[in-house]
């Protein structure tokens, strides 16, 4: 009889159990099919702070990309000042090696000319020595082909620089040099070498003049600076 009292006992506390289970997942049913007022505010006040939120990170997008395309045009603006800032003071540098303001060192070429050494007797020997308006063809096809910088037997010349002849010496500058002139010039000596050397050229010229050139590419040259002289 003990037993079955038991059973009944713990029917009765099994049955109430199941039964508040039962009643209280009803009422969670119901809550969350038919909520309450206050549920109903503080999910309208979830959804417009939700709503507000997207709203204002949309605005913030919009003003990002409008700083960054801002951004954008200054950075560009800035690369092309600064380009040309660059190319000014590149262009400046070579002005300043062409009119002789500063000493140049690189690779380049060597132009010697020399008196014909062997003169015919029945010959004017006028005919076979080097004269100025030689150098100067010279050198001007020199700076015409790119050199930066350009000296005559170690003498740097500019572009105020003026050449003549005086009896069987040339005047540079108020300094005279006997020959062989030796014409050193600064520059990419593949280019320099090509351009006096084409058919019919400045070489053949001379040559036709009855003066000897030669010719060397050298990989380094050291030029003096200018230096002007009065007189």
């Amino acid at each position: 009889m003990k037993i079955r009292g038991k059973y009944v006992i713990y029917s009765l506390v099994l049955l109430v159990t199941g039964f508040m289970i039962s009643f209280s997942y009803h009422y969670a049913e119901q809550e969350r099919k038919h909520p309450t007022n206050d549920q109903w505010k503080r999910e309208n006040q979830l959804r417009s702070s939700i709503l507000s939120i997207q709203k204002e990170n949309r605005s913030l997008q919009k003003d990002l990309e409008k700083a960054q395309s801002i951004v954008s045009k200054m950075e560009e603006k800035l690369a092309n000042q600064e380009k040309k800032s660059f190319n000014l003071v590149e262009e400046v540098k070579k002005m300043r090696k062409v009119v002789g303001q500063v000493p140049v060192k690189g690779q380049g070429i060597v132009v010697s000319l020399e008196d014909r050494s062997y003169i015919p007797a029945t010959e004017n020997p006028n005919d076979y020595i080097v004269h100025e308006e030689h150098i100067r063809m010279v050198i001007h096809e020199l700076y015409v082909t790119g050199a930066e910088a350009v000296a005559i037997n170690g003498q740097r010349i500019s572009h105020t620089s003026y050449i003549n002849c005086v009896g069987p010496v040339v005047n540079v500058d108020g300094i005279k040099h006997p020959a062989p002139f030796v014409i050193s010039a600064i520059g990419d000596p593949d280019i320099l070498w090509n351009s006096l050397n084409l058919s019919g050229n400045i070489t053949d010229q001379l040559v036709d003049d009855g003066i000897e050139v030669r010719m060397e590419k050298e990989v380094n040259i050291e030029l003096p600076p200018f230096i002007a002289r009065e007189g």
